[in-house]
């Protein structure tokens, strides 16, 4: 793929959306004579719920998608308006609507880990994609420092969210095991509408939203829209911690027997990944502040480390800035056609290409922090004498509390084309069949920079530290003059490419209050990895610099892994209408996780790749509205097998053999809401888990951080890593309607339940509870105003520790490295509607 004519096309997409408004305003008001039936945005509606005449269209194969009622699966819809009251931190953020989803956004905008009930999974997000108008992003669901929400932001060019878990994913679009969200687009309108709001939040936030949809000719419609911020962040670095937009168009087509639409969107933003920091654990899963850190709004970010230059880099080394973060510059060019043949025959076709860079820049949590004279004791020969200086001068007190980071940089080039062709055919009447293939070609071209450990002060904005020491008369360097320990544990090249080929069957079946359905899909991956082979060398042939005697950097030599897997997957499921407003249902499903470019290829040979993860999943449910209650339950029982366990040292380098396992999960999920009076709603999403792992009976080796003991832990019956047992958000909201308009409040109180940080079980996370509130005013026709704000009782709650340690993570004096929520986070916005 040519990305610079890939880019140029999308721009030229991007720019003719926005010159088409002067266009449409010139056009003849034919154009708006009514023959056509698109209608114009409706202004939010906070009243708007969920319910069950809603239409969703992903997950299954139906012309013009299913009503909620008549889905035998779960699925969670959000429109433009209920998306903006979730308060969503990032994209990954906004899962938390949907129960037995649990994202952990402490980490900040891009970069999450979401845990999805029942699916045993621990970092990244290896069992969730996203879509665009139903094309997912990547041909894989997450890499090495790379999940699907890190290319994807909220804005207001999005008009519905719709989340699905597991059931019929298995089969359609990439055949997602675990959960995906699909982003339908505003398109262009009968009557031009949009919007334009400012947003300013108290960690100095500065936002503007646009969105504007106008007729172009008759049955021709366009749309622009997108949004710029930047912002401090709640853990200030001293520098803009999130900066950038997104900038999205579309054109639509309507004709009389199907429709055409194109979008294109540019994402460029980068965002700070927030790091572990230290907390003082007491018991098992009490937690408090560090002294000196305020655990709400402090980071080891400053500008005295923003800018490096990482020697160990391939090709020659490289300059790293810190506030380029863990970002994106994204270019994407879809489409959609949806077309009606006749005679029962229905023609549906989505394509989506797209590419640009992921890359990272950000600390990385390596040991817990220890004093600069213990660090000199056991860093430094006996008998040698030590120097120890702030970078920019000054000496380190023996006391001063240090650490080191890991001081990461991977430059990530992606690159992806999909393609999702249906053929529908009415067998007879209420039958279906529908054929479909799905292609992606995809490649991930990469560079990394993995261990860079920089001593520094253990403390808010940190300071980094150099050392040397003299011994026998002779001058050594510990550190170089910024403060790296090392030049690099892991400076590798990789380049991977991949092509997916999927062939599937489903006919749904409706026999009066009875809908059957049955799916198959049979999928070919076929992926390669090349990766350098690397050979320690000292950089600059002087063995008095310690820091860069033994680099290990790339050799000219490559190894290459071929990763060639077919695998069947299958659904069925059954819904009775019980009533017009009620309905039960069951699903069985059986799908398999395809390994992706890091987490099965690099580092395993062709032919010794770890083997297909498996899914084996039955559901039951149960659907209701009336005009005072909604309420959609379901159970679930979900068993895996072929997961795999790689431990790795404080650098991230894979260390031993890989152990393989299983999981066993029973649970239950919760939606709805009660209206016992006019305006006011209790609504509650919730999850109870019953998750272990299972079918491993070895003692998996770790070493005691504390003792510095060699130990080992079953893992047979330990709750399932980062997943709540209870985890569920109540939120009451009540509307005061007025002649000039309307206002709607809310609070939302959140219980997250006791959850682990690994397979081990033994480091306790504990558990929390937050409040969030919000106060949206509709002001006559035009306007606008918003208040919200999250975690205002400044909870302390953790999502994960230190992930490169497996066992207890704290140490003899109590000492924790976490990732904590954020502080209390306030913003309003001000918006116009036209």
């Amino acid at each position: 793929m040519n990305t610079k004519h890939l880019t140029r096309l999308a721009l030229s997409a991007a720019i003719a959306a926005t010159l088409l408004p002067a266009f449409a305003l010139a056009q003849d008001a034919g154009a708006q004579d009514g023959s056509s039936t698109r209608k114009a945005q409706a202004k939010p509606d906070a009243s708007k719920a969920k319910n069950l005449d809603q239409v969703v269209v992903t997950g299954n194969a139906a012309t013009g998608g299913l009503r909620k009622i008549d889905t035998s699966y779960s699925v969670t819809t959000a429109t433009a308006e209920q998306i903006k009251m979730a308060n969503p931190k990032s994209t990954a953020d906004l899962l938390k609507i949907a129960p037995g989803l649990w994202p952990e956004s402490t980490g900040g905008q891009t970069g999450a880990n979401i845990e999805i009930a029942g699916f045993p999974g621990g970092g990244d997000a290896p069992f969730n994609t996203v879509q665009l108008m139903g094309s997912p992003l990547y041909g894989m669901p997450t890499l090495s420092f790379f999940e699907q929400t890190s290319i994807f932001r909220l804005d207001d060019t999005i008009d519905r969210a719709e989340i699905v878990l597991g059931g019929p994913s298995v089969v359609f679009a990439d055949g997602q095991i675990g959960a995906t969200e699909n982003f339908i687009l505003k398109q262009g309108t009968e009557v031009p509408s949009g919007s334009i709001g400012v947003t300013y939040g108290n960690e100095n936030l500065r936002r503007v939203d646009g969105f504007f949809g106008f007729p172009i000719a008759k049955d021709w419609y366009g749309s622009v829209g997108g949004f710029y911020r930047t912002s401090d962040g709640v853990r200030s670095p001293q520098f803009a911690a999130d900066k950038g937009g997104q900038y999205t168009g579309t054109l639509t087509h309507d004709s009389d027997n199907g429709t055409m639409t194109l979008y294109a969107r540019v994402l460029n933003d980068r965002n700070q990944f927030i790091t572990p920091i230290p907390l003082i654990q007491t018991g098992t899963d009490s937690f408090h502040a560090y002294p000196g850190f305020d655990p709400l709004t402090d980071t080891y970010y400053s500008k005295a480390i923003q800018h490096v230059f990482l020697a160990g880099y391939p090709g020659g080394g490289t300059s790293a800035n810190l506030a380029n973060g863990r970002g994106a510059k994204m270019t994407f060019f879809g489409g959609n056609f949806d077309y009606d043949l006749g005679d029962g025959w229905n023609l549906s076709d989505k394509f989506l290409i797209d590419g640009g860079d992921v890359d990272t820049n950000a600390l990385f949590s390596g040991s817990n922090p220890l004093t600069m004279g213990a660090f000199l004791n056991a860093n430094t020969p006996a008998g040698s004498v030590a120097s120890a200086n702030y970078v920019g001068g000054g000496a380190v007190d023996p006391s001063q509390s240090v650490i080191s980071q890991g001081w990461w940089y991977i430059h990530k080039h992606l690159k992806n084309m999909s393609n999702d062709f249906r053929l529908s055919k009415e067998i007879f009447e209420g039958n279906t069949l529908t054929a479909g293939v799905y292609l992606a070609h995809y490649t991930d071209d990469d560079k990394w920079a993995l261990g860079n450990q920089m001593l520094m002060t253990n403390t808010p904005n940190a300071t980094p530290i150099t050392v040397s020491y003299v011994d026998g008369g002779v001058t050594k360097q510990l550190t170089d003059n910024q403060g790296f320990l090392d030049n690099g544990g892991y400076n590798i090249t990789e380049r991977g490419k991949a092509t997916n080929k999927a062939f599937y069957l489903s006919d749904s079946w409706r026999m009066g209050k009875w809908l059957f359905d049955l799916s198959g899909r049979i999928e070919n991956q076929d992926a390669q990895n090349v990766v350098c082979n690397l050979t320690n060398r000292d950089l600059d042939g002087n063995q008095d610099t310690l820091y860069n005697n033994n680099v290990p950097v790339c050799n000219g030599t490559y190894s290459t892994t071929d990763y060639n897997k077919t695998h069947p997957s299958w659904t069925f499921g059954v819904n009775y209408t019980l009533a017009d407003n009620m309905s039960v249902y069951f699903r069985a499903n059986k799908g398999a996780h395809f390994g992706d470019f890091d987490n099965a290829l690099r580092g395993n040979t062709t032919g010794n790749t770890p083997p297909l993860q498996k899914v084996q999943n039955f559901e039951a449910g149960y659907k209701y509205q009336s005009d005072k209650v909604y309420a959609d339950i379901s159970v679930y029982h979900r068993q895996f097998n072929g997961l795999t366990y790689q431990p790795t040292d404080g650098a991230g380098t894979p260390v031993g053999p890989q152990a393989l396992y299983g999981s066993d999960s029973k649970g239950i999920n919760f939606t709805g809401y009660v209206s016992p009076i006019d305006n006011l709603k209790l609504q509650l999403v919730a999850n109870y888990l019953d998750g272990h792992y299972s079918h491993n009976n070895s003692c998996l080796k770790y070493t005691d951080l504390a003792t510095g003991q060699d130990r080992c832990q079953f893992i047979n019956g330990v709750q399932l890593q980062r997943q709540p047992k209870l985890h569920y958000a109540f939120t009451p909201s009540y509307t005061l309607p007025f002649a000039w308009g309307d206002v709607t409040a809310f609070v939302t109180y959140t219980h997250v339940g006791p959850h682990t940080q690994d397979q081990s079980g033994l480091q306790q996370l504990g558990s929390y509870n937050t409040i969030d509130f919000g106060v949206v005013a509709n002001v006559d026709k035009n306007w606008q105003l918003r208040l919200q704000g999250t975690n205002m009782t400044n909870e302390l709650g953790l999502t994960e520790s230190n992930s490169r340690i497996f066992g207890a993570a704290n140490g003899t004096d109590g000492v924790i490295l976490a990732r904590p929520l954020e502080g209390r986070e306030v913003n309003v916005q001000v918006k116009y509607l036209f």
